[in-house]
C-alpha cells in the first residue's frame, strides 16, 4: 500500500516528529510504502533526508497569493497522474484546505489527520470543512472529542503518535559538563520544560509556582525552545521580564533552540509543563518519560492520557500554589523522583511504541485501498 502524506513542512513540532518516526520505522512484514509531499523546506525536510523517505516538492504556498495556491495544486494534480498512490493523508487544516479538493477530484481515498483541538470557527478550519474526508485520524481521545466541530458524523480512529527515538544516556562527566555550560551547580535539582514559546504552554504559571519556592535552595529551571512564529519572540521577552520581577531570574535559564534536547532531558531531574490550555497530545511528555523524568503537568487535554500516578503528578489548571507544593515534594525527595522515573519508560512505550502504532495506522488505512 502506497501512502502519500501531504504537509506544509515549514515548522517543527509534534506533527513533524510523528511523520519522522513513521519514515524511520520500516516494518518488513507490512506492505507499506510511505512518501511525503511538502511545500516548504527547513529542518523537517533536512531530517527527512536522513530517513531516505521519498519526498515530492509541490510549491511554496502563501494563502494570500492565489497563484501560489493554484501552482501547488497543479503540481499535486500532476503528481497524482504520474504516480500511483493508494491513500492520501492531509495533516492539519492547512493541508486539507489547500489540497483536499484536488485529491477528491482525482477519485482517491482522502484521510484527514487531526493533530490539534478543532473549534471549527477559524477561517482555515471553515475552508478545510468544504472537503469531507473518507476517514479521520486523531492523535488523542481528547482531539477526537473536538472532531465534530470540523467533520460531524465522519468515521474516525485514534492513533497515538509513534515515537521511535531512544533517550540519550549521558555519562556523569557529560552531565557535569552540560551543567557547567549552562551555569548550573552539579548538585542542583534541574526542572526542565521543552516546547514552543506559546502562552498556553503554561510558562507564566510555572514561574509563578517557582517564585513560591525561592526559599528552597539548589533548584534551577531550564526552559528549552525558541520563537518560531511572529510574536513568539515578544513572548520570550515578556517571560524574561517576569522572572526578574518574581525574583527568580538567577535560577531560570532560557536556552532557546537546542539540537540536544534528549541529552538535556537526561541531564535533568523533573519535567514540568503546566499547560493552561489543553495539549492535543504531548510528545514532549513521551520524551520526558523515556528520559526517566517524573512529570508534573495540569490535568487537561491529552496529558491526561499520558501521565498517571505511576509516572507523574496531575494538578488542576491555574493553581500555582498546588503546583508549587507538588514541585517542592519532588525537589526535596530524591526517592519520589526515582520511583516515578523508574516506571516512566514503560508508560511511554505502552502509549507510543512505533511498531504497534504504525501497524494500527496500516490497519485503519488498509480498508480504504481500492486496488485490493
Amino acid at each position: 500500500m502506497r501512502i502519500l502524506h501531504i504537509h506544509s513542512g515549514n515548522l517543527f513540532g509534534g506533527v513533524e516528529t510523528t511523520l519522522l518516526a513513521q519514515a524511520r520505522h520500516r516494518d518488513p512484514e507490512l506492505d507499506l510504502e510511505m512518501s511525503l509531499a511538502l511545500c516548504f523546506g527547513g529542518r523537517f525536510s533536512d531530517d527527512l533526508a536522513e530517513t531516505k523517505a521519498k519526498v515530492y516538492w509541490l510549491n511554496e504556498v502563501r494563502v494570500r497569493n492565489p497563484f501560489s495556491v493554484r501552482r501547488a495544486r497543479e503540481r499535486l494534480r500532476s503528481l497524482l497522474q504520474q504516480q500511483r498512490f493508494d491513500v492520501l493523508v492531509t495533516h492539519s487544516c492547512w493541508s486539507q484546505a489547500i489540497f483536499g479538493r484536488v485529491i477528491k477530484k482525482a477519485g482517491l481515498p482522502l484521510v484527514f489527520w487531526l493533530h490539534d483541538a478543532a473549534r471549527g470557527r477559524h477561517w482555515l478550519e471553515r475552508w478545510a470543512k468544504t472537503t469531507v474526508p473518507d476517514l479521520c485520524l486523531c492523535n488523542s481521545k481528547f482531539t477526537a472529542t473536538t472532531l465534530p466541530n470540523l467533520f460531524p458524523n465522519r468515521p474516525f480512529r485514534v492513533v497515538y503518535p509513534p515515537h521511535d527515538l531512544p533517550p540519550v544516556r549521558v555519562s556523569d562527566s557529560k552531565r557535569l559538563a552540560m551543567r557547567s555550560e549552562l551555569n548550573t551547580p552539579s548538585d542542583a535539582v534541574v526542572i526542565v520544560q521543552v516546547g514552543r514559546m506559546e502562552e498556553w504552554k503554561g510558562h507564566k504559571l510555572h514561574f509563578e509556582a517557582l517564585s513560591l519556592l525561592r526559599h528552597i535552595p539548589h533548584w534551577v529551571c531550564w526552559q528549552v525552545g525558541g520563537a518560531q512564529r511572529q510574536g513568539e519572540a515578544g513572548y520570550v521577552d515578556l517571560l524574561k521580564k517576569l522572572v526578574t520581577r518574581l525574583g527568580i531570574a538567577d535560577r531560570v535559564r532560557f536556552l532557546g533552540h537546542r539540537s540536544d534536547v534528549r541529552a538535556l532531558l537526561s541531564s535533568s531531574d523533573i519535567y514540568c509543563q503546566p499547560n493552561t490550555g489543553p495539549e492535543p497530545f504531548g510528545l514532549t511528555f513521551i520524551e520526558a518519560l523515556l528520559a526517566r523524568l517524573p512529570i508534573v503537568t495540569t490535568a487537561i487535554g491529552g496529558a491526561r492520557e499520558i501521565v498517571d500516578s505511576s509516572c507523574g503528578v496531575l494538578v488542576p489548571p491555574n493553581d500555582s500554589r498546588l503546583l508549587a507544593r507538588q514541585l517542592e515534594n519532588l525537589i526535596q525527595s530524591p526517592a519520589a523522583r526515582m520511583n516515578l522515573g523508574e516506571s516512566a519508560p514503560c508508560r511511554a512505550r505502552g502509549i507510543s511504541d512505533p511498531s504497534r502504532q504504525i501497524r494500527l495506522i496500516h490497519q485503519f488505512l488498509r480498508p480504504l485501498n481500492r486496488t485490493l
